[in-house]
């Protein structure tokens, strides 16, 4: 192979491989956001809707404050068995291509090389480790202005995928 090729093979490689590592990275970083939904239904029968909900989630309420009508609940967030073995796969790919390009422009260590895939179990540990975690979900219900279709509004402040579920499972509208 022409020599010239290689170190531009190379540095495509190790570009690569910085993308790859900043996404094994972002696979476990925090995504909670606040939300004003808004629900056709009174605070009275919301907030039953809303305890059942959690409770089906397997979140347990961790906090009550009456006074600003706030409830905090928590639960334990498991990771994903297929993200963290896809991440590792990932990971094996990117360190098999590196390890090929090295071992083209170093011949003698090209053994050494191809061991560096055995580190690929690591990138799913390290996903492991970090995305199971607590996570908290605040709650304020309060009723809204007369001259809105909507009784109750509320703000959440959770995960962005639990705030999609809520939405979806509770027939809930972003506020505008």
């Amino acid at each position: 192979m022409d020599t010239a090729i290689l170190p531009s093979t190379l540095l495509l490689t190790l570009l690569l491989s910085v993308g790859l590592f900043f996404f094994i990275r972002a696979s476990t970083k925090d995504r909670t956001q606040v939300a004003q939904l808004v629900s056709e239904q009174d605070e009275a029968t919301l907030i039953p809707l809303l305890r059942e909900y959690f409770q089906r989630r397997s979140y347990r309420v961790a906090a009550v404050d009456p006074e600003k009508n706030q409830v905090i609940f928590e639960g334990y967030v498991r990771p994903s068995w297929f993200l963290a073995v896809f991440l590792t796969l990932l990971t094996a790919a990117g360190l098999l291509c590196l390890s090929l390009v090295l071992s083209l422009l170093f011949p003698t260590l090209s053994l050494a090389f191809v061991g560096t895939v055995l580190l690929s179990p690591l990138s799913g540990l390290f996903y492991w480790e970090k995305a199971g975690k607590l996570e908290k979900v605040s709650l304020k219900v309060e009723p809204t202005n007369s001259e809105l279709h909507f009784p109750s509004r509320i703000t959440v402040v959770a995960h962005r995928d639990e705030l999609i579920e809520l939405q979806r499972a509770l027939n809930l509208k972003l506020c505008e």
